[in-house]
């Protein structure tokens, strides 16, 4: 998400770093060009112009200008300015005491409502420790019942379903009940959709909310319609009071304008960002990280959180000393990629390191490819040949090669790499160069 804006910008100041002192007219020129990449990226008209407004009204100043670092200045407006347009802090979703919290997702047909229920179970539960309680209330699209339970094993999270029959009002106050006798935190409430915005779908909605007390409605919306995201998060505000909105899709949009104008032009704040297809792509939205992604400055934090989440702490501790000693193997190394891996895709994950936003885009870096054909190459040495690699002579090789379906010279590359990187861990943890390491890489 944001890629084409994101370069554009970090075209834009390094043209400005690169000139020393600013003059107005640099400003201008940049904030043009700023414009225009907004623009491009799907921004709506009205969001764009006020952004500039705002930006020129603090960059173009004595105390910009004339600062020993003018440039630097100019990306920290535009930072603030990008952070108070994405909403200026990550608002919280409902925690009702004593609970059930209700949850109602609304949306059109196609947005991801159903799969975006399972997300936002799964995240309350590793997140904050809630019991949640999915409910299937749509019971006019085809399949959608099933979909909701199927999911709902594979998370371990209950799905609350009464049939296609019942109405989804009926449904809901149900499954409140259910949720009051069980213990359940959270309630999520499934909704139909329809291709458009309907007065039979509101009035659905309205009812809902008539027999239950929902404390939070959130909005599906697709990121890859673009603007048109706005104009129906627009149209269900002005019908059904929303409290927030989840972007889904947003790996497959580019460009990213709908986020960036969604919170500005409806009032409704982004609460989450879906970030791929697995149950676990769900992240809160916070607008300084979000900001800091779009200029390119990376997201630690986020990184940070994920890895936190897959990597056990005592296992972490056991390999760092293995490290440390030099004793790292291939059964060591395989099962780091593969928590890594957990993760989310590794262009994401470099994506998020400050300064690799470059290397991201490197497809020879971030080949899946790649990566699978390493671990095949390292599936088929034996539990012996992984624990010392320096025993794989040319027979060996030859039948890992086969085994892995790839050839010898990649087995014998895979080894050298694996030996070189052994070597520079060893000398780290002795207080070597680190520029050693990129030396390796190249």
């Amino acid at each position: 998400m944001f890629e084409s804006l994101s370069d554009r910008l970090q075209g834009v100041f390094a043209k400005l770093g690169g000139k020393g002192r600013l003059t107005e007219a640099d400003v201008e020129a940049g904030l043009r060009e700023v414009r225009l990449a907004l623009l491009e990226a799907d921004v709506n008209f009205k969001v764009v112009k006020e952004f500039i407004a705002r930006v020129r009204e603090k960059a173009v100043g004595e105390e910009v200008l004339r600062s020993l670092t003018p440039a630097q200045q100019v990306v920290k407006i535009v930072y603030d300015e990008l952070v108070h347009l994405l909403g200026d802090a990550n608002v919280p979703i409902a925690d009702v005491r004593p609970g059930p919290t209700v949850i109602m997702l609304v949306g059109l047909q196609g947005s991801g409502k159903t799969t975006t229920a399972a997300k936002l179970a799964l995240w309350l539960r590793k997140k904050t420790g809630k019991a949640p309680l999915l409910v299937a209330g749509d019971i006019y699209r085809p399949a959608a019942i099933h979909q909701l339970q199927t999911l709902g094993k594979q998370i371990n999270v209950p799905v609350y379903s009464e049939g296609n029959q019942t109405p989804p009002p009926v449904i809901a106050e149900h499954a409140l009940r259910e949720a009051r006798l069980n213990g359940y935190s959270t309630v999520i409430l499934d909704t139909a959709g329809r291709l458009q915005i309907d007065d039979r779908l509101m009035a659905e909605l309205e009812e809902i909310r008539a027999r239950v007390p929902v404390h939070e409605t959130l909005l599906i919306v697709d990121a890859m319609i673009g603007q048109e995201a706005v104009k129906v998060a627009e149209e269900f505000h002005r019908r059904v009071p929303l409290s927030g909105i989840i972007m889904t899709k947003v790996d497959g949009d580019a460009r990213g304008g709908a986020a960036l104008s969604a919170r500005h032009v409806t009032g409704v704040p982004i609460k989450f960002l879906a970030t791929g297809e697995k149950t676990d792509a769900l992240e809160a939205f916070h607008p300084e990280r979000l900001a800091t992604r779009i200029l390119g400055m990376g997201d630690m934090l986020t990184l940070i959180e994920r890895a936190e989440e897959v990597y056990d702490k005592d296992q972490a501790k056991k390999l760092e000393k293995k490290m440390r000693k030099g004793e790292f193997d291939f059964d060591d190394f395989l099962n780091s990629m593969r928590q890594m891996r957990k993760m989310g895709p590794l262009q994401q994950l470099l994506s998020m390191i400050p300064g690799m936003g470059q290397l991201s885009k490197m497809d020879e870096l971030v080949d899946e490819k790649e990566i699978k054909r390493i671990e095949a190459i390292i599936l088929s040495m034996t539990l012996k040949e992984r624990r010392n690699p320096d025993i794989i002579n040319m027979s060996r090789r030859q039948r890992i090669a086969r085994g892995s379906g790839t050839r010898i010279e990649d087995v014998t590359a895979l080894i050298k790499q694996f030996k070189e990187m052994q070597r520079m861990m060893k000398r780290f943890s002795k207080g070597g160069d680190p520029r050693d390491l990129l030396r390796m890489l190249r």
